[in-house]
């Protein structure tokens, strides 16, 4: 049972309400090119978030963050020394999942809307400063983008409504959750694809387990992927339906 107090969603036709609203503003966002311009600082975004799993992964194990940088072309790349590699590696993927998972849960599962924005909000800003400042140059762009969507949130946060916070929770959430899941099927089907640096599966295949393809890491991420999101969803939403 959900508890009956205010720290927790008002019904659960609420968040079935805006969930499915919020999917179809994603869809219309994936599809009409018309709004490819607010697209693209959302992709960045998810980039950034991609990034922020290798560095927070690197700083739990025990390493060091040298770089974090986002290009203008959606790229990204965190150069780390120390820590342990076979969790660094995955954690772009799986962390953003594992971001637009929790997001989705907490958006949906909490009433408090308004303060889960403004929470995520100064965590970017704060996020950003910490780790894009030391290499001030060539994390700028990193350095913009977490700051201005934390700006971004903080605001909404204090003038929009609870209802209208919980829709911008929600498209962030999906966004980044399917994205991480849609970039690692696209590694599947491209596995020699590489940037300015060969793409975190290919470089754990090498590293770690030469025998295995790095089509078949980016296909056990892309699951793990999966199976957070939909977690997230029946936890938040469908299970609470069903009750």
């Amino acid at each position: 049972m959900i508890p009956s107090s205010p720290t927790y969603a008002t019904t659960h036709h609420r968040a079935l309400t805006f969930s499915a609203l919020a999917l179809v503003v994603v869809i219309i966002l994936w599809n009409v090119p018309l709004f490819s311009m607010v697209l693209y600082p959302l992709r960045l975004f998810v980039t950034f978030i991609h990034e922020a799993g290798h560095v927070i992964a690197s700083v739990l194990t025990g390493g060091e963050v040298t770089r974090f940088v986002v290009y203008s072309n959606g790229a990204g790349v965190t150069y780390t020394i120390g820590g342990i590699r076979a969790i660094i590696l995955p954690a772009g993927y799986i962390g953003t999942a594992l971001f637009g998972a929790s997001l989705f849960y907490i958006a949906n599962t909490w009433a408090r809307t308004r303060l889960i924005t403004s929470s995520l909000g100064y965590g970017l800003i704060a996020f950003s400063i910490f780790f894009t400042l030391p290499d001030f140059f060539n994390g700028f762009l990193a350095l913009t983008i977490g700051c201005v969507m934390g700006t971004l949130l903080v605001s909404l946060a204090r003038r929009g409504s609870e209802d209208f916070n919980l829709l911008i929770l929600n498209v962030l959430a999906m966004i980044t959750g399917l994205n991480a899941v849609l970039d690692v099927f696209y590694i599947v089907e491209n596995p020699g694809v590489s940037g300015v640096v060969v793409n975190d599966a290919a470089a754990f295949s090498k590293q770690f387990a030469p025998w295995i393809p790095a089509s078949i890491w980016a296909l056990i991420w892309a699951l793990a992927a999966a199976a957070l999101l939909a977690g997230s969803v029946y936890y938040s939403v469908i299970r609470r339906i069903r009750r």
